[in-house]
């Protein structure tokens, strides 16, 4: 970036600005694998906390024409929606056809932003309860960094209880952190109180917790853990986010504990995130 810097004006070429334009602010790697990042807010941009947008950059030329095409790809947004900036979390892929290049980007970079937030992890999907169980496997994480900020959340809720999955012990961390930080959150550190419950695992890395959060809730490891008598669908509500089969396994355990899938359209026990795979 400092060759940049010292271009001069005379030999400085026109940045082409790309379409929904929106800047870097800050960038943070977590592990080889992940990373998170911050950019700019578009000013007419309202969004409900747990909902993603389109986010992209540019693809390489076409190699007849030179014409470029955006490639973009669902994101969850990871900040809420009172926040000034937008925070997205994502995973590397060396071959990825975005995150290959997403992956490089620094503060002052533009990305490609589409401005139209939608999802079904969002509050008004989910009928009133006392218990919300979030559950996040990888990146998928980052709607819950945004509903796990959001006010109306612990509003809503006598009990959050936060589980993630990962692999090894250090693709918690960005979660972690963000938990840990959350009792002197100026706007939500009181509201909090004894409400959270955090519940990491790793399925590959030595940890306190080991386990496939799947198979913890069917043996009941979580409950005891936890001291609660089990989930009914009288009092408990939850959000899943994560693969493609651990959203389907969890589906499965859940309405065996008689949960029902809801929507936007139609609230009910619980509600996954089909567009967003983390």
């Amino acid at each position: 970036m400092t060759e940049q810097n010292v271009v001069t004006q005379t030999d400085a070429k026109p940045v082409p600005t790309l379409p929904d334009a929106q800047t870097v602010t800050s960038v943070k790697h977590w592990t080889d694998r992940l990373f998170s990042f911050r950019v700019t807010r578009p000013a007419s941009l309202r969004f409900r906390s747990g909902e993603f947008v389109m986010i992209g950059l540019m693809g390489d030329p076409h190699p007849e024409t030179g014409k470029q095409k955006p490639l973009l790809r669902a994101y969850s947004i990871a900040s809420p929606s009172w926040d000034e900036e937008l925070e997205f979390y994502s995973i590397k892929v060396q071959d990825g056809p975005l995150t290959s290049k997403l992956q490089h980007i620094q503060p002052g970079d533009q990305i490609i932003l589409r401005p139209k937030p939608v999802g079904t992890l969002v509050h008004d999907a989910l009928l009133p309860g006392k218990r919300l169980w979030l559950f996040a496997t990888g990146t998928g994480f980052a709607p819950f960094a945004s509903l796990l900020r959001e006010p109306e959340t612990y509003e809503k809720f006598d009990q959050i209880i936060m589980t993630h999955t990962t692999r090894d012990v250090a693709e918690l961390d960005y979660g972690r952190t963000l938990v840990e930080s959350l009792a002197d959150d100026p706007l939500i550190g009181e509201m909090i109180g004894d409400k959270l419950v955090y519940y990491p695992t790793t399925t590959r890395e030595q940890s306190p917790k080991m386990g496939r959060i799947t198979n913890l809730l069917q043996d009941g490891t979580v409950f005891k853990d936890l001291g609660i008598d089990g989930i009914s669908a009288d009092t408990d509500r939850g959000m899943v986010c994560g693969s493609l089969e651990f959203n389907k396994d969890i589906k499965d355990v859940l309405e065996g504990f008689g949960l029902e899938e809801g929507a936007n359209s139609d609230p009910k026990h619980y509600v996954v995130e089909k567009a967003f795979v983390g």
